[in-house]
């Protein structure tokens, strides 16, 4: 399966960059989760419950961060493992800025077994692009509220 995802953040890059490697903030992001935690540099346990059609499982991953080149990019591995199937995937993503707006592309490919691949290729393309703007959109929430309480705490 390939992925192919833009998001742009109203937000400078830098500002962007420094939130995506903060891990309570992964945490709270990642659709499902339920436990999430650094096991070495830029490698994390996680646990997440997923719910595709009338599959619903607990997926424990591995999610490796990998040549990280700040702020511009960085390379994902994820490797999950549940009673309905496994994942394997890796992530190129990429950030531009442009007048403090950010750019994201990320350009994924992963490998899905067992029931979990039975789904159909429409319902997991699906399924991965609305879990990508879920992902992105806390992100960016988080981010926004975060700056918010460090500004009127300034005051």
């Amino acid at each position: 399966m390939k992925i192919e995802y833009e998001y742009t953040f109203g937000l400078p890059r830098k500002i962007v960059w420094k939130y995506l490697m903060d891990k309570k903030v992964l945490r709270k992001a990642i659709p499902g989760c339920k436990s999430f935690v650094e096991s070495s540099r830029g490698v994390y346990e996680a646990e997440l419950e997923i719910k595709i059609g009338p599959l619903q499982d607990l997926i424990t991953l591995e999610i490796r961060l990998d040549d990280q080149k700040p702020p511009s990019s960085f390379r994902m591995y994820v490797k999950g493992k549940g009673n309905i199937g496994e994942i394997v995937g890796k992530a190129d993503l990429f950030m531009k800025e442009s007048r403090s707006v950010s750019k994201l592309t990320c350009k994924a490919e992963a490998e899905v077994t067992g029931a979990l691949a039975l789904a159909g290729q429409r319902v997991l393309d699906s399924g991965a692009h609305k879990g990508l703007d879920n992902f992105f959109q806390t992100v960016e929430k988080e981010i926004k509220r975060t700056l918010y309480q460090l500004k009127r705490g300034g005051r």
